[in-house]
């Protein structure tokens, strides 16, 4: 006879995959050295951010132990001048 029981098991869980919907919603602010901001953008999520976001969404796998980005590669600084450029022509 067969029937249906479930069963706990542990799993070794490595990484929290984020996709996040912002719409227009996305901000961020640049700070210097000193904690001050010294630039701000709201608008679409910007072209440097991992995955295939649209300019819609975040994407990004955490590492649990670590509560690293693994999927952010490190922008040029020509993508922060782009993205701070945007938001003052808007």
């Amino acid at each position: 006879m067969q029937i249906n029981q479930q069963k706990t098991v542990q799993v070794d869980v490595t990484e929290l995959h984020l996709h996040i919907k912002v719409r227009d919603g996305f901000a961020a602010g640049l700070k210097d050295a000193q904690g001050e901001e010294v630039g701000t953008y709201e608008g679409y999520v910007p072209d440097f951010f991992p995955g295939q976001h649209y300019g819609d969404y975040l994407i990004l796998n955490i590492d649990l132990e670590t509560g690293q980005i693994k999927n952010w590669q490190k922008p040029a600084a020509a993508d922060i001048e782009k993205m701070i450029e945007a938001e003052e022509e808007d």
